[in-house]
């Protein structure tokens, strides 16, 4: 069994960091997961905090796609669109257990826009990155193409193009852990008091969630809190800076299956937005997004009445198997941290970032970021680590351009080659459950299954297909603390389980806690 890294009031206490460090990172989403990764994989000491969960703000709550953002391109956001298509490339063969290709249909309405403006975004989306994986558009009728079957009968024919799907919350733990097998510290349910800056270094107060509080002196700090990057700066740091962010709300909605296909729908609505329907946990359909100017409390976002008409309105303009808030099974909300580039349309918005260093000649630095997307997240580290070259002269060169995510060193990234090889090896696994565990651990699955021989070997059943040796490993090597950590965060099992779950889960969790004294 792996050993439990629970931290609770009456655990064992951690070391004090008193040492100088390089660098240390606010905030546990995509861009300070990814870019503690890239700094300690440079050979810099980095330390981690977030104040709640890994991926418990915006980095869980996404739509869930690696794409170049095709919608973009009609705000001329031509730089950003290639950078992400290229990036989309990256990120499937480095992690093909939790990344993979995905249909998109996207049937043509001319009262929104007209065919010939569709295609054309198409063919330079086709064309604006090189692609090796993925096919380019074709273009379908209804009546003749299965993909029609669950529209109703007023579309004619539809463009169906590629793009990828992603574990977002997911990929934000194996982040963390890649950052922590090159030297990290990821310090959760950990905040970032107050920080003075002394010349070269900052002097940083931490506080955990036990009440604890631990000094941290870091030559640079990088500021990626997300929602509350204004608020580290203002109110932890003192900083007054010239860039704003602008909170956008986007919420989902997850509903009983729309249609059998594997494909996703890409749905024009008549504002000129547009809504995804994409197959989820393979007994639902994932339904989003909404874009709506936020000014409450960032902690507590929750979808309103009016977005779920919104969404609830495009799906039953286009699907035959009409839906009412009765049907939906599960929604969620999140806030995004764009860069206020002072348009007047949310959805106009730009999600490209914007990476701001504060510091003058000979003082630490401050990076703080502002916006971004989820397929760009690696990139904006490079970027990143680009602009505190001068303040780390000692840090050594890009490397995650190639480098697999923990679980994703499959030979030829083949998924498919990899899972048909486990379900060998452990062949008293049931095919949902081998599938399952292949897409959320990849090759780390053999670690977690070790000496494993048959299904008692997995300990006890939370239900929903959650064992013991899993809880046990996403303890350990996840930094997952409780059941919402592993229900909703590390898995979206909170979907499948039975009543009951949770509860047996946090006590679980808990015994396990006080067993450490």
């Amino acid at each position: 069994m792996f050993a439990c890294s629970v931290r609770c009031k009456k655990t064992k206490r951690e070391s004090v960091i008193t040492e100088l460090i390089d660098m240390l990172v606010v905030g546990g989403g995509i861009n300070g997961t990814g870019i503690a990764r890239d700094a300690a994989g440079r050979g810099l000491s980095v330390v981690l905090v977030e104040q709640n969960d890994l991926a418990s703000g915006t980095s869980s709550v996404s739509s869930k796609l690696i794409h170049g953002g095709l919608r973009y391109l009609e705000y001329y956001e031509f730089r950003l669109v290639r950078e992400a298509l290229l990036e989309r490339e990256r990120l499937l063969a480095m992690a093909p257990h939790i990344i993979w290709p995905m249909d998109f249909v996207l049937p043509h309405d001319p009262s929104v826009r007209p065919a010939w403006l569709v295609r054309l975004g198409l063919f330079i989306y086709d064309h604006l990155a090189r692609r090796r994986r993925l096919p380019s558009t074709r273009t379908v009728r209804l009546d003749q193409h299965p993909v029609g079957k669950a529209l109703l009968p007023g579309f004619k024919r539809a463009f169906i193009y590629a793009d990828c799907w992603v574990e977002d919350s997911r990929l934000v733990a194996l982040n963390a852990r890649d950052a922590a097998d090159h030297g990290a510290q990821i310090l959760t349910r950990t905040r970032l008091v107050h920080a003075d800056r002394r010349e070269d270094h900052w002097s940083c107060e931490l506080l955990h969630s036990d009440g604890r509080t631990e000094s941290v002196l870091a030559r640079t700090l990088v500021n990626a809190a997300g929602p509350w990057v204004s608020q580290v700066l203002n109110e932890s740091l003192g900083v007054n800076g010239s860039k704003q962010v602008r909170l956008i709300k986007g919420s989902h909605i997850v509903l009983p299956r729309l249609y059998d296909g594997a494909e996703a729908y890409i749905l024009q609505n008549t504002d000129r937005r547009i809504v995804f329907a994409i197959p989820y946990e393979n007994e639902y359909t994932l339904v989003g997004t909404t874009d709506v100017p936020f000014e409450g409390d960032v902690q507590n976002v929750k979808i309103d009445a009016a977005e779920t008409e919104y969404l609830l309105d495009v799906v039953n303009r286009h699907f035959r198997r009409q839906m009412t808030a009765a049907d939906i099974a599960w929604s969620y909300s999140g806030v995004r941290p764009l860069y206020d580039d002072a348009a007047e349309n949310a959805s106009a918005v730009t999600r490209d970032y914007v990476l701001d260093v504060n510091a003058a000649p000979g003082q630490a630095a401050l990076l703080s970021i502002f916006g971004g997307k989820i397929t760009t997240f690696r990139k904006l580290a490079e970027h990143a680590m680009e602009k505190l070259a001068p303040h780390l002269p000692h840090a050594g060169p890009a490397w995650t351009a190639t480098a697999p995510l923990p679980g994703g060193d499959m030979p030829d990234s083949d998924f498919d080659a990899f899972l048909a090889g486990l379900r060998q090896r452990f062949a008293f696994l049931p095919p949902s459950l081998s599938l399952r565990l292949a897409h959320s651990f990849g090759t780390k699955v053999d670690v977690m299954l070790a000496g494993c021989t048959g299904m008692a070997d997995l300990g006890r059943d939370f239900g929903g297909g959650l064992h013991q040796r899993e809880v046990d490993y996403l303890v350990s090597q996840e930094w997952a603390e409780t059941a919402e950590d592993i229900l909703w965060r590390r898995s979206k099992l909170g979907l499948h389980a039975p009543a009951g779950t949770a509860t047996a889960l946090d006590e679980a969790l808990g015994h396990r806690a006080e067993v450490l004294l």
